[in-house]
C-alpha cells in the first residue's frame, strides 16, 4: 500500500532563498537526525537550466541528479542504510522531485515545492514535502508502518523543520 506523508513550514525567507537552500544536495544531511549520522557517499550532478534573475545559488539539483546517502535507520544500529536517489523533475523556485532507484523502501516520492506566502504582514516562503512511499514486504511492511514507521517519519520531518529554521541564512 502506498502511503503518503505531508508537511509544511513557513520561513521568512524569499522563495529563491529557500529554494536554493532545500535544492542544494549538501543541505540534506544537517537536516537528519544527529543519530542517523547521514553523509553524502556519491554525489553525481546534472546542473539545472540558469536560475531566474536575482536566485541566490547556481547549486542546485537539476533532472539526472544521483546520489547515495547513507544513513542509520534505527538509533545505535552499527550498520548503515544505502539510499540510491535521483532528481526526476526540476523547476526552479516552484519545486523539485526526487525518487529512490534503491534503498529500504519498496516506492519512494518526495516532492518538494515552495510558494510565496505572507504571514502576519511578512513575507516568506510555504516549503511543502509530500512524501509518497511504500514499504517492502506486502502486509507485513503493511503492519510495520502503522506500528513504527509512521511516527519515526513524522519524528524526522518535524526534526528536519526544527533544523531547516536554525541553518537558513
Amino acid at each position: 500500500m502506498v502511503h503518503i506523508l505531508e508537511s509544511e513550514q513557513w520561513l521568512p525567507f524569499s522563495v529563491p532563498m529557500v529554494f536554493a537552500f532545500l535544492a542544494n544536495p549538501q543541505n540534506l544531511p544537517p537536516l537528519m537526525p544527529a543519530w542517523q549520522q547521514a553523509r553524502i557517499e556519491e554525489l553525481r550532478l546534472i546542473a539545472p537550466p540558469a536560475p531566474p534573475a536575482g536566485s541566490p545559488s547556481r547549486l542546485g539539483t537539476g533532472v539526472g541528479t544521483t546520489m547515495i546517502l547513507s544513513f542509520r535507520m534505527l538509533p545505535g544500529l552499527p550498520m548503515r542504510m544505502n539510499w540510491h536517489a535521483a532528481i526526476s523533475e526540476f523547476e526552479w523556485n516552484d519545486h523539485f522531485v526526487d525518487r529512490q532507484t534503491a534503498g529500504p523502501f519498496a516506492f519512494w516520492r518526495h516532492r518538494h515545492s515552495v510558494k510565496e506566502e505572507m504571514r502576519d504582514g511578512v513575507p516568506g516562503t510555504l516549503a511543502k514535502d509530500r512524501v509518497e512511499y511504500k514499504l517492502p514486504l506486502g502486509p507485513v511492511g503493511d503492519l510495520l508502518h502503522t506500528i513504527t514507521v509512521r511516527a519515526q517519519m513524522e519524528r524526522i520531518f518535524a526534526y528536519r523543520k526544527k533544523r531547516m529554521a536554525e541553518l537558513m541564512p
